[in-house]
């Protein structure tokens, strides 16, 4: 492998970051829109899972005793 100088390095980090098709900033808000409703209905799924699932183990419990 060929060893470049820091300086060539630094110039093809910038020709690369030259070809990076950059989001617009109504992309970028619509993903981070779209991040926030995902989480929160993966949040309340999780949610209502876990109460389903205590619900089973308590009562299960329950006739244990």
């Amino acid at each position: 492998m060929a060893k470049t100088s820091p300086v060539e390095f630094v110039k093809q980090v910038q020709a690369e970051t030259r070809k990076i098709a950059w989001p617009t900033r109504r992309e970028t808000i619509m993903t981070g829109v779209m991040v926030m409703i995902m989480t929160t209905l993966l949040g309340c799924f999780f949610l209502g899972i876990d109460s389903l699932f205590d619900l089973i183990v308590n009562a299960l419990l329950r006739l244990a005793q």
